[in-house]
């Protein structure tokens, strides 16, 4: 099993900056690639960003690119979402997964989020 646990959220305001961790534990080594998504209140999940552990090209949605920025720490096993220049429109609870894949759907491990709120 894989247990991942999310850190790092919280209230910011608009324009500011914001970093979201994510932990792994467990057998990481069935783990590829670890993603994140959120989730706002009265909407479907969506995928953010996903990263694999050999630290290839990253994926972001469209919606976040040149504001946040996936990377990952394989000693630590742990993958960061630096969120920047962030808007009320990222309010949200964020969660990270992983999987045998960069594929979104192919991640199965979840962990339980971390709510963001960002003020106007």
């Amino acid at each position: 099993q894989v247990q991942l646990i999310e850190s790092g959220g919280g209230l910011v305001q608009a324009g500011g900056s914001l970093r979201l961790s994510c932990a792994a534990s467990g057998r990481t080594s069935s783990i590829y690639a670890i993603g994140w998504f959120r989730q706002a209140p009265g909407k479907e999940r969506e995928f953010v960003a996903a990263i694999s552990w050999s630290g290839g090209t990253p994926y972001y949605v469209d919606s976040v690119k040149g504001r946040f920025t996936i990377s990952r720490d394989s000693a630590r096993s742990t993958v960061y979402l630096q969120m920047n220049n962030v808007s009320p429109e990222d309010t949200a609870d964020y969660y990270c997964a992983g999987g045998g894949t960069m594929d979104p759907n192919g991640m199965h491990y979840w962990g339980k989020g971390t709510l963001v709120t960002v003020s106007s």
